[in-house]
């Protein structure tokens, strides 16, 4: 099984059908037998995690799948995004290591634990959390100084906002350039450690989860 994470650019004036899709994607989704786990996502700069980070433009996939890249053509959902998008990119991953519930879930299961291990390519992270609606403020502050801290950490390829809802479910996707990259940045950078003291003191999230993948291939298309 694995993880798939697609990533759809669009014109402004599709805003609409992409809305439509975030909406209705579930039907088709749920329908097919080869994915596991879903989550349609919204993107943002990832900078305050409010909804002045929202990026229009973006939208994107999260799907488990018992297929190859290639099988993701016939899927109904994806199909129709990619009639409208100008571009699309597709992470293929493989889970290293997942913690913690997404939607009471854990949809990340390594199928060669000692393999995952053992990998020395590029990796990728997916944090995610539902944030306690008393503790939203909180959070909101707390946010800028790591956002600030990922975005200069040495290694990191790219890293955007995710989310199924513009307030209260909030994530991010990460890509670095190695493991020892990744480590580096959480468990050396001071503002990163500070923040998760303050999770620990402040229990803000009511669910959360942080998996790290392999990066087995990124691909980037224009189809327009």
């Amino acid at each position: 099984m694995k993880t798939y994470l697609l990533l759809w650019t669009v014109d402004p004036r599709s805003l609409p059908q992409a809305l439509f899709h975030m909406a209705t994607d579930r039907f088709s989704l749920r329908a097919d037998s080869r994915i596991t786990f879903f989550k349609s996502l919204g993107t943002g700069a990832g900078s305050t995690f409010t909804p002045r980070d929202a990026d229009i433009r973006t939208w994107g996939l999260l799907l488990t799948f018992d297929g190859e890249l290639e099988d993701l053509d016939s899927q109904r959902s994806i199909r129709s995004w990619r009639k409208f998008a100008h571009r699309e990119e597709i992470y293929q991953l493989s889970p290293i290591s997942s913690h913690g519930l997404w939607a009471k879930k854990a949809p990340f299961v390594s199928e060669d634990p000692l393999a995952s291990r053992n990998w020395k390519g590029e990796v990728a992270t997916i944090t995610r959390a539902r944030i306690r609606w008393h503790e939203n403020l909180r959070f909101w502050r707390a946010v800028p100084e790591v956002t600030q801290s990922l975005h200069l950490a040495d290694g990191l390829i790219r890293a955007i906002g995710i989310g199924e809802a513009p307030i209260g479910l909030q994530g991010t996707f990460s890509h670095w350039r190695s493991s020892a990259d990744l480590r580096a940045f959480a468990y050396q950078g001071d503002a990163h450690k500070k923040a998760i003291d303050l999770t620990a003191k402040h229990r803000w999230y009511s669910e959360e989860l942080f998996a790290r993948f392999a990066v087995l291939q990124h691909t980037s298309v224009n189809l327009r």
